[in-house]
């Protein structure tokens, strides 16, 4: 283990420590959103030298027939020794394996360009340090990947296009095995990671990639400060698109992601401090926005929570959740800000959704939600289940708590409140306020929670106490 990273693992779990010394003394909402500007005064998109490098001038040809990643990787090679700039791609249709960026570096994207990432493993070999699903390991890189870097980005008007279908990376998914080679089990892959990490084996021994069928994410900044992602458009990929993975001062702005393949979850911090997702669009094959924090035995061994994200003026389309937190989320997830934000469609399930259960246990805490619009969803208003699949099968009791919600209206769902807690681990202090809820088809679920209120809140033009 390097020392920078016995560093930030030190640094998280005392982050963590602090942070469950005061988790009962949460703010008032208005308390609570007074701290915004000090939190958002922190994260800080980096800016970078006034330098371009064309892929063009390092040999990239725009083209199917042209594999332009060498060209790629030296473009970013002098970019980062001349001190950073933007490594810029120009107008046209180019191919590529996966792209590594480096420190002080903007991918830029132009406007009319599109980044299409070739439908070949071997692309993205050699196996990088990475977490599937929670768990870490070292498997296939992501197609946009850093590690240990700071001041990085990936911007522009362009489109990153994974071309995903259910012939190359949507075939491993362990629903449905689409036109997989003889003898590929990618249940047994997902299940022998879960397993490795349930029995600490040495991530270093988790080596998977090749001959195994774990799909990488599209971007994914890991271990790194100062991200800023802007602008671009992102389609076709092959599991999740946005998934900074233990960073610190993210932003992530004006990104449209239209991807529905599996577990194709539009943005899901995991394992990041300081986090801001603003102004995007988001249409997904899985959860829009999915906050996370590692899985099981792994996540609370690594012990690092995610605090102090602010999300707001985003669109919610197709989806499971909305805005999400869980199902990884054994370390922790704390200190969510979400406001000004539209969410409408009759294959978008819950608004919010909180997931977890006895085998990740951790605490969802401080979770404050304002000016939320919502058109139609197909199942709850908010959901929060602790019976998400392993349900009771495990020995951790998983804690929500504070957890407020106002300002809130919707036109159509099937159920306004969904909550189911254990019986030895209630949630606790869920709050409603000024929220207006039409065309309910069901009466709410409501399982071991502890107090539960609700101040001028309508269902159905009645009043709801």
């Amino acid at each position: 283990m390097t020392h920078d990273r016995r560093t930030f693992l030190a640094a998280t779990a005392a982050a963590l420590i602090g942070s469950a010394r005061s988790a009962h003394a949460a703010p008032s909402q208005a308390a609570a959103w007074d701290q915004l500007p000090q939190l958002l005064a922190r994260i800080k998109p980096p800016v970078f030298a006034p330098r371009d490098f064309n892929i063009s001038k390092y040999g990239a040809t725009p083209g199917a027939a042209n594999d332009c990643t060498d060209a790629i990787a030296k473009a970013i090679d002098a970019c980062n020794r001349a001190g950073g700039g933007r490594v810029v791609i120009p107008a046209g249709i180019f191919y590529t394996g996966a792209i590594h960026l480096k420190s002080n570096v903007n991918l830029y994207v132009s406007a009319g360009a599109t980044l299409r990432f070739i439908a070949d493993p071997k692309k993205y070999l050699p196996v990088v340090f990475t977490r599937f699903e929670g768990t870490e390991l070292m498997n296939y890189s992501p197609f946009i990947y850093a590690d240990g870097q700071e001041n990085l980005a990936v911007t522009g008007e362009g489109t990153l296009d994974g071309q995903c279908t259910r012939e190359n990376w949507w075939s491993w998914t362990t629903a449905k095995p689409w036109g997989l080679p003889a003898g590929a089990a990618p249940a047994n892959d997902r299940t022998m990671l879960t397993d490795m990490g349930n029995k600490d084996v040495p991530v270093a021994q988790r080596v998977f990639g090749e001959g195994h069928y774990l799909r990488p994410v599209f971007i994914q900044p890991c271990r790194s400060r100062n991200i800023l992602i802007d602008g671009v458009t992102i389609i076709g990929s092959p599991m999740y698109e946005l998934n900074p993975l233990y960073c610190t001062n993210v932003t992530m702005r004006n990104v449209k992601i239209d991807s529905h393949g599996p577990n194709n979850d539009g943005c899901d911090p995991d394992s990041c401090t300081d986090v801001l997702i603003e102004n995007c669009s988001f249409s997904t094959g899985d959860d829009c926005i999915a906050i996370k924090a590692g899985r099981n035995r792994d996540g609370r061994r690594v012990a690092a929570p995610t605090e102090n994200v602010v999300i707001r003026n985003c669109d919610m389309k197709d989806g499971h959740g909305g805005l999400t937190i869980g199902s990884e989320m054994s370390a922790g997830v704390r200190d969510v800000f979400v406001e000004n934000c539209r969410l409408n469609s009759p294959n978008l399930n819950e608004a919010f959704r909180f997931k977890t259960n006895a085998m990740r246990g951790g605490i969802i805490e401080n979770a404050y939600f304002r000016n939320i619009t919502i058109g139609e969803v197909s199942d709850a208003i908010l959901q929060v289940d602790f019976y998400y699949q392993e349900g009771t099968n495990g020995p951790e009791h998983p804690i929500v708590r504070n957890i407020d919600i106002r300002d809130v209206t919707s036109r159509k769902s099937k159920y306004a409140l969904q909550l189911r807690g254990f019986p030895d681990s209630p949630m606790n202090n869920i709050h409603f306020e000024r929220c207006t809820f039409n065309n309910v088809a069901n009466a709410d679920v409501v399982e071991n929670v502890k107090g539960l209120t609700l101040t001028d809140v309508t269902v159905n033009g009645q009043p709801k106490r």
